[in-house]
């Protein structure tokens, strides 16, 4: 078995093991459904499920797009200014510890109901790993490279441009793909607290009609679209490290 199948191996073992255990305890299906019914629900809602889902997606792609922008500029500035990183950076740290799910009334009061708390949501989440990632690969940047590259006679900029950012953005790949796997999470948090559709709006009134199946088929569309996130941010991270590579 090759190591690419592992993941598959394991989850279906799980699976095996989860609608054994469901069986032979005789658990109620409104306290765990087994897989067999989840799969059941993916099937009777799959249209929709997929409704919710684009609405997700959409709202996690957009936070995440902003996220990514808003990092990479925070993350150059940091690295600038080193006085200005000395002083942002551990707010941005304390920032961390205050739970997202409270800013989200908060959100909804200053913005509305529309898509604009969603997306912030989204971009709160995302935005940290990636200027954390970001700022951690600039400053490791060898200083005797960017000294021969001063004596070459090059400026603050064209050190940025030639050296400092393209090994930046290596980092900055690889906090994209943290970002990715949390996406998602934002948006459904967002929909829990006030939407019309999505996949946290889904769940919200499948548990409110005690529809566990539904539920857990909801989680199910949360964790495929997390892993699309993720799978489109390595696919990026690769294209952009085989960029480099050519380049030198």
């Amino acid at each position: 078995m090759t190591k690419k199948l592992y993941p598959l191996f394991s989850f279906l073992v799980i699976c095996v093991i989860w609608q054994a255990l469901v069986s032979g305890l005789k658990v109620p299906p409104y306290f765990l459904p087994g897989p067999l019914a989840v799969g059941h629900a993916l099937i009777a809602d799959g249209g929709v499920l997929w409704h919710h889902a684009l609405t997700t997606f959409y709202e996690s792609a957009v936070g995440l797009v902003i996220a990514s922008i808003v990092a990479l500029i925070t993350g150059l500035i940091l690295d600038a200014w080193r006085w200005l990183y000395n002083f942002i950076y551990p707010l941005l740290v304390i920032s961390q510890t205050l739970p997202v799910m409270v800013l989200g009334p908060l959100l909804i009061l200053w913005f509305g109901f529309d898509l604009t708390p969603k997306v912030i949501l989204v971009v709160l989440m995302s935005f940290f790993p990636i200027v954390v990632a970001l700022v951690a690969a600039l400053q490791d940047v060898p200083e005797e490279q960017i000294q021969f590259l001063q004596t070459m006679g090059a400026s603050r900029l064209e050190v940025y441009r030639t050296l400092k950012l393209p090994l930046g953005m290596v980092g900055f790949f690889s906090g994209l793909k943290v970002a990715a796997t949390y996406c998602v999470g934002g948006a459904v948090v967002g929909e829990w607290l006030n939407a019309e559709s999505g996949l946290g709006y889904y769940m919200i009134r499948a548990k409110n009609g005690f529809e566990i199946d539904k539920v857990f088929a909801a989680i199910v569309w949360v964790v495929v679209l997390s892993l699309l996130f993720n799978v489109l941010a390595g696919w990026l991270a690769r294209g952009y490290h085989r960029t480099l590579t050519h380049s030198k």
